[in-house]
């Protein structure tokens, strides 16, 4: 019986190592936002398109706030919050640009670290909105790793509905809430 067991247990491993996936390469992924070619202008050097991507400075001794460019109010990583639509938790084709600026602050600064909190508008049961909530941060988490930020400078939470900046009586105000706060550390 013991050696019945052990010819399984080989022929399991065996099985399991003609099964080993191997890696594929990365998906190409096609800008088919409504807009204009990019022209040889919109190419740097490299030839690379710099359609619709704006020039992030990240270094701490150019700003004229404290130094720090996550405070000054005239950069874009001062910009904290990414909005959704109702029920979705699909990052927003106009909050590429803040995503990628974030991303390239935290490529930038390997010891910066940044909590995801997701939030929702108090419509939904409190255990749906806390799901969606993580879901929300967790879609921006996965943008700034496709950006190249690493796992372990990224927390993700949820608050759901606990978090709303006001009680809601039309879709304006619910507008505000259904959002993830990006939240340095030592901030």
């Amino acid at each position: 019986m013991n050696r019945n067991k052990v010819w399984m247990s080989v022929a399991l491993a065996m099985l399991l190592v003609a099964c080993k996936s191997t890696p594929i390469a990365p998906a190409k992924v096609e800008d088919k936002s409504v807009g204009t070619p990019a022209t040889t202008a919109d190419q740097n050097a490299n030839g690379s398109d710099t359609n619709g991507i704006k020039e992030v400075n990240i270094d701490s001794n150019a700003n004229g706030n404290d130094g720090n460019p996550l405070r000054d109010p005239n950069n874009i990583l001062s910009k904290r919050n990414i909005y959704f639509d109702y029920d979705s938790d699909a990052v927003k084709a106009e909050f590429r640009p803040l995503v990628e600026a974030h991303a390239k602050y935290l490529v930038a600064h390997k010891d910066a670290k940044v909590v995801l909190q997701g939030n929702t508008d108090e419509r939904g049961t409190r255990e749906y909105n806390v799901s969606l909530g993580q879901r929300r941060s967790v879609a921006v988490k996965k943008a700034l790793n496709l950006l190249g930020v690493q796992d372990t400078q990224i927390e993700t939470v949820s608050y759901g509905e606990e978090k709303a900046t006001q009680n809601c009586a039309d879709e304006s105000c619910f507008q505000q809430n259904r959002r993830v706060d990006i939240v340095y550390g030592n901030e």
